[in-house]
């Protein structure tokens, strides 16, 4: 897998992560954490348009990690 088609299949997953956060109530400081994950998702596809790979990885790897403090809040993710 290269570097273009991971970044695609991060945002792939970050689509499916940001429905599953918006079907939940989510408090205001939390909704702040779910808008700075989505302006990082923005900056990916950015930096993608503009082929800096490094850049646009580094951000979709952020913006999971905003959604993830979320998502672990309310338990949507499970340890296995």
């Amino acid at each position: 897998m290269d570097a273009i088609e991971r970044i695609e299949k991060d945002l792939e997953l970050f689509a499916k992560n940001i429905k599953e956060v918006e079907s939940i109530k989510i408090h205001d400081r939390e909704k702040k954490i779910v808008e700075m994950a989505q302006n990082y998702r923005d900056d990916t596809e950015y930096y993608l348009k503009q082929k800096d790979h490094l850049t646009s990885f580094g951000c979709i790897t952020y913006a999971h990690g905003l959604l993830d403090a979320v998502r672990l809040q309310h338990d949507l993710i499970i340890d296995e």
